[in-house]
């Protein structure tokens, strides 16, 4: 036998050591020590020193099968090398080209067991079955990526690499699954099956026979690979145990959906949480205490699947369960979801719905929310809460709002009718919002899995005093012009008319005239200048909503006035200059000559413009036998 301590949750660990050492010596019983046989640790894959739990705990090993077998399987997903070049938050995607489609990508995020978004898409070509224009990786000459046979099958997905603990969510169907968001799957892929092993794989003592595997199962980052989750035991399920599983795992999922139907990044997003007043509509603190009475009763069922002893339960129950931490130092999980204040995403939604994103009309009733999909439908091309193609929008525009008092198209006053459209009351400065608050925020809550996207862009002038609005899924090459032609044109021609009149005054005008005067003055030069880096912008401007949003943003670098998302567009200007990103459509419509050469070379950007009769193929080089190499 060999004595064990454990005091990983100890704060004092050196005096907690030298109390259970006196203990230990004056034979007084502890609950830190343990004492066990070293070749019990046999049963478990790895053979780790799973000391604290008891011997019948360590034998389901052998007792009950493992996960991977005939009817249940993990797998791994594929890499692409380049995550930049090929993939895309969802809400960046404005249009897709014929014969090519946005695949949804599971690839980890945020502890969130049952239910979880998928804010990423993978540009994908459905000829070729692989991403759009890839041609292998030197590890990997293969165009499929690995376990390309499971793709788009409804299944489970969970992060790889993170500091939580492992929380497996449901993964509809028409999605692929990248190596850091691993998935598994039944073989026939029926809903209720999968909801029952989600319920197993996310209860207490299926997350205790995972944990026991891993090496580092209390470092501060943990892997959950493919090959624990398939040595992991999975009970047989009786199909009354199976419905009643799969019943609780599909009601926690609908519960935690509901949670996200207020995030406006969310293929679930119907209304921000101001509007969703209506008793039992969305109400946290019930969902969360509905959520703790169902896993409590999904750990009993697994408990009594598993077979686990009383003792072994209060046991395994009495340890604290990894649950949602920093996210690990390589890990590619979301930033944790800050807490959004109420009025903001209100003000946020309220801009989204003068640019004819959002649909008013879900506030007020006069139209009926869609029904709830199942966990494991298709993700929608559009959330719940966006405007449907064919309704009219609360305000026609081109694409551009503009920060103009008095104009048509000013975006306070716009946002402000909004509000008064759901018989809410107007907050005061809405403008000043906009002016200063608005685009950080926006751009906070537009960036997932290292991507930034905003998609509406503030143009503006060097002190702001005028800004215009940019829809980035209404962007055309035309763009810049109509706002040159329709706002800027127009705008600098009343500050000028303005200006000549107070000039002609002559030594007539007031002390406010000249403060207006003067005011007047600078407002114009501003202008000038705004329109002339318009024009200088858009000439050779080709959009391509393929490139995502800081790719096409990034020849406007000049325009932004946000310092941070300045200096990344400003970075990724120089990288697109430097040809880092020739990949992207618009290297192409500024430099043709030199991505039409690099074509010769490069296969993949070859396929990616059409152009493979300008791909050489690279003369094999010739093998040289052993003997000859040696001399011989």
């Amino acid at each position: 036998m060999t004595t064990f301590l454990r005091l990983l949750a100890k704060s004092n660990k050196a005096g907690a050591l030298s109390r259970a050492c006196a203990q230990f010596r004056q034979g007084e019983p502890d609950p830190c020590r343990f004492e066990v046989a070293p070749e019990s640790f046999d049963a478990v894959p790895g053979k780790p020193f799973a000391y604290w739990v008891s011997e019948a705990v360590r034998g389901v090993f052998v007792r009950l099968p493992r996960l991977e077998g005939d009817h249940f399987a993990a797998r791994q997903g594929g890499v692409n090398g380049d995550d930049f070049r090929w993939l895309r938050l969802w809400l960046e995607m404005a249009s897709v080209e014929i014969g090519r489609v946005a695949a949804p990508i599971a690839k980890g995020g945020n502890f969130s067991p049952y239910y979880s978004a998928i804010y990423l898409v993978a540009l994908w070509d459905r000829e070729t079955d692989t991403f759009f224009a890839f041609t292998g990786l030197p590890h990997r000459p293969s165009l499929q990526p690995a376990s390309f046979d499971y793709y788009f099958r409804p299944g489970l997905t969970w992060s790889r690499r993170t500091s939580s603990g492992i929380s497996l969510r449901a993964m509809p169907c028409g999605c692929i699954f990248a190596d850091k968001g691993p998935a598994a799957f039944v073989a026939n892929d029926e809903p209720d099956e999968l909801l029952a092993l989600l319920a197993v794989a996310n209860s207490r003592p299926f997350s205790i026979l995972v944990e026991l595997q891993l090496a580092a199962a209390d470092a501060a980052a943990r892997s959950y690979e493919v090959g624990i989750i398939q040595k992991t035991p999975i009970p047989p399920l009786p199909p009354e145990q199976r419905q009643q599983l799969a019943i609780l795992a599909r009601r926690a999922w609908s519960l935690k959906r509901t949670l996200d139907t207020v995030n406006e990044t969310s293929h679930a997003f119907l209304l921000p949480a101001a509007l969703r007043s209506r008793p039992g509509a969305y109400d946290p603190p019930a969902i969360e205490a509905e959520l703790a009475r169902i896993q409590a009763e999904i750990d009993a069922i697994a408990f009594d699947l598993y077979d686990f002893a009383e003792a072994d339960r209060q046991a395994v129950n009495g340890i604290e369960a990894p649950t949602e931490g920093a996210p690990a130092a390589d890990e590619d999980d979301e930033d944790p979801e800050a807490d959004v204040p109420s009025a903001d995403a209100l003000l946020s939604w309220a801009v989204g719905v003068a640019f004819g994103r959002f649909d008013w009309r879900l506030a007020t009733g006069e139209r009926e929310a869609p029904p709830e999909p199942d966990p494991f439908d298709p993700l929608p091309a559009r959330s719940p809460g966006m405007l449907p193609e064919e309704a009219a929008p609360f305000h026609a525009h081109a694409g551009i709002l503009v920060d103009d008092p008095g104009h048509p198209h000013d975006l306070a006053r716009l946002v402000e009718g909004v509000l008064e459209q759901v018989s809410l009351p107007v907050p005061n400065e809405v403008q000043r919002w906009l002016q200063r608050d608005f685009f950080a925020f926006h751009l906070q809550r537009y960036a997932k899995s290292r991507r930034k996207a905003p998609i509406y862009w503030p143009l503006a002038t060097p002190s702001g005093s005028y800004t215009l609005w940019i829809y980035y899924p209404s962007l055309s090459s035309q763009t810049l012009y109509t706002a040159i032609n329709d706002f800027v044109e127009p705008r600098l021609k009343q500050v000028g008319d303005d200006v000549t009149a107070l000039r002609n005054k002559g030594s007539a005008r007031t002390r406010d005239d000249e403060k207006q005067f003067e005011t007047l003055q600078a407002f114009e030069l501003e202008l000038i200048e705004l329109r002339d880096t318009l024009l200088k912008s858009a000439q050779g401007y080709q959009p391509n909503h393929d490139d995502g949003v800081q790719i096409t943003a990034a020849p406007l670098w000049p325009l932004f006035r946000h310092k941070p998302w300045q200096k990344i567009l400003k970075d990724t200007w120089a990288r697109l200059e430097r040809g880092d990103y020739d990949w992207a459509h618009l290297a192409m419509s500024y430099w043709p000559t030199r991505v039409r050469e690099k074509c010769r070379t490069d296969k993949s950007l070859a396929i990616a413009y059409d152009l493979e009769a300008l791909y050489v193929e690279p003369e094999a080089k010739p093998r040289t036998t052993r003997g000859k190499k040696m001399g011989a």
